[in-house]
């Protein structure tokens, strides 16, 4: 009983104080009375999961450069082989096998400019049969001025790009240069994922189904949009789209046990989030968040509401998180059934401990490696990290 009280006691002093804390400038109270009363508080009834310590990394592990001189190196894929393809986003895709390092041809025009350029890469998971590649950059194609998101898929005839097939394309361009969001990731059922940040236009494109950007899409792996998508047939909707209210996402994996697909995507000043890709499913954004404009000023004081997905877990402060990974290899027995996620801003790469869908612990991995945009685990069982201003990087554990 006493459980019981404390527990719907805390629930209530937790909205009270969630009220007080959006509407404390317009209430009279005595001043030390609410300054005792925010201390204590801070406002909990709208934090969640963010309080986790960051523990320090522990060591057991070295670096091996296995590419240098690729400035910005955006995604990574491996081919049956065992040879890399990278991305470099002003425009390069470079074939890695052992030391050799070999530039694609034909590879399509792109806008490289402000965060746009050559962006994901993904081989398709029967490339053995099709051997279909599939990509994602920005692209001007298109009457407006600027850029935005294309899919396209080829082949590889030798070191060249042929048979380019456009799967995709967002609409309509514009000449921001930031939010193109861009991973890629099959399920296990054969489709296709991709994400389209909202490309600078938060106020209108990640809330409307009838605009492109803020949005996960779904595809068959040749284009074509699934018969089961959310929003086929009603009026006016972009039917590839499978989930939105996103703001840039900027990972994408498929879970090892569960195969549902989860992302990550950039928040403001804080708010940084992982998801779990629902059908339908509306994240939120910009309505409800967990961060701050970057000039401090409010851009919600929501952080739930009704019919709006909760993260899985934020980040705040932001990490600016780039890339992510489920590790399955036995090389690194303590990471193995945990993920791993490329900071930005901190230069780091952090491991998230799980527990079913739970984050229950974080600890860094690879500090000061420098802004890390892609980590992947490849078929060799190793983590390879995409660091920019250095290019690829495996973590070997020491024996």
């Amino acid at each position: 009983m006493a459980i019981l009280f404390k527990s719907n006691f805390s629930l209530i002093l937790g909205v009270f104080f969630s009220i007080l804390c959006t509407f404390k400038k317009k209430i009279m109270i005595r001043p030390l009375f609410l300054v005792i009363l925010l201390s204590l508080f801070s406002c909990k009834a709208q934090e969640k999961q963010n309080d986790i310590v960051l523990q320090p990394e522990k060591i057991n592990y070295t670096f091996e450069t296995v590419a240098k001189e690729i400035d910005v190196p955006w995604g990574m894929t491996w081919l049956p082989d065992g040879s890399m393809l990278v991305t470099e986003r002003s425009g390069a895709i470079y074939h890695l096998n052992g030391k050799i390092k070999t530039e694609i041809k034909n590879v399509p025009k792109v806008v490289a400019r402000g965060q746009g350029g050559l962006l994901d890469i993904e081989a398709h998971p029967d490339y053995v049969k099709n051997g279909w590649i599939y990509i994602t950059y920005s692209s001007d194609e298109g009457g407006e001025k600027g850029a935005n998101t294309k899919l396209i898929r080829a082949k590889l005839d030798g070191f060249s790009l042929t048979g380019i097939q456009t799967l995709y394309k967002a609409t309509p361009n514009t000449t921001k240069g930031h939010h193109f969001g861009s991973r890629i990731t099959f399920d296990n059922d054969g489709f296709l994922y991709f994400t389209v940040g909202d490309r600078g236009n938060h106020p209108e494109n990640p809330q409307d189904i009838t605009k492109d950007g803020g949005k996960v899409y779904r595809l068959h792996d040749d284009g074509k949009i699934p018969a089961d998508n959310p929003f086929v047939g009603q009026k006016g909707a972009k039917e590839a789209v499978y989930s939105f209210g996103h703001r840039n996402p900027q990972g994408m994996a498929k879970h090892p046990v569960t195969g549902k697909i989860w992302t990550h995507e950039h928040g403001p000043k804080g708010g940084d989030e992982i998801n779990i890709v629902k059908k339908a499913a509306n994240y939120g954004w910009p309505i409800i968040t967990y961060g701050i404009d970057y000039d401090g000023s409010t851009i919600s004081n929501l952080t739930q509401k009704e019919g709006m997905e909760q993260p899985l877990y934020y980040w705040i402060p932001s990490i600016a998180p780039s890339g992510m990974a489920f590790v399955t290899s036995d090389r690194y027995p303590s990471w193995k059934g945990h993920l791993l996620v490329g900071s930005l801003s901190f230069q780091y790469l952090e491991l998230l401990k799980l527990e079913g869908d739970n984050v229950v612990g974080r600890q860094k991995i690879a500090t000061d490696t420098g802004r890390v945009r892609d980590v992947k685990q490849g078929p060799d069982g190793y983590i390879y990290m995409a660091v920019e201003g250095k290019g690829i990087i495996r973590i070997v554990p020491k024996e």
